[in-house]
């Protein structure tokens, strides 16, 4: 019985690592492709509009 334990725990882990490897992956992707689109259009960064202020600022890497 406690190598089933022992075994769901290891494999329960491997999913959970699996998963965050993946979702790592699909977001330096999306980083990927934001930087291609604007190296193909020869924007400098990416404006979003502040929803408070009204007012555009460049789009820091750690926003999604």
């Amino acid at each position: 019985m406690p190598q089933l334990v022992f075994l769901a725990i290891l494999i329960g882990g491997g999913w959970l690592l699996y998963r965050k490897f993946v979702n790592d992956a699909e977001k330096l992707a999306r980083i990927r492709r934001a930087k291609e689109k604007e190296q193909q259009t020869g924007a400098i960064g990416t404006l979003i509009k502040d929803p408070v202020t009204g007012e555009y600022r460049v789009k820091r890497e750690d926003e999604d």
